[in-house]
């Protein structure tokens, strides 16, 4: 099993950072390479696409667990075009001790690679995790 973690300190405090992406469809409102997120099965499945994409890349993932204490939440892909079996991500919010106005976003995954090398998986995840933080920064910076 393969995995990875990508963190970036962002600019606004924990429980801000955590009202944008604690959602769990709220990828759209901070990712802009995900525009729309269809809420299945009573809210606990998405359905990530653009319409726009003439290649009509589709990625469905479920919620397996949510902590809006602890500012965590983590879930499995179900369908998608990525090099990995048994996905399961976990997206969290850290305070950063003595600072009240920003917050640590880490981002991480553990996949079994598919058709890919070890190295290769990693690297497919690493860019989204490192793209999906460097645009939550721009968000919270705006």
């Amino acid at each position: 099993m393969a995995s990875t973690t990508i963190s970036r300190t962002v600019p606004a405090s924990p429980d801000q950072v955590w009202a944008l992406i604690g959602g769990f469809h709220a990828l759209p409102d901070w990712l802009p390479y995900v525009p729309r997120s269809t809420s299945l099965d009573g809210g606990r499945v998405r359905r990530l696409d653009d319409p726009a994409n003439p290649e009509g890349i589709v990625i469905v993932e479920r919620l397996v667990s949510f902590n809006d204490a602890e500012r965590q939440l983590s879930y499995v892909i179900v369908e998608a075009p990525f090099p990995v079996d048994d996905y399961l991500a976990t997206l969290r919010v850290h305070a950063v001790p003595g600072r009240d106005d920003v917050a640590e976003v880490q981002w991480s995954g553990r996949f079994n690679p598919h058709n890919a090398t070890e190295e290769e998986a990693i690297a497919v995840f690493n860019q989204i995790y490192s793209e999906g933080l460097e645009s939550l920064h721009k968000t919270l910076s705006a």
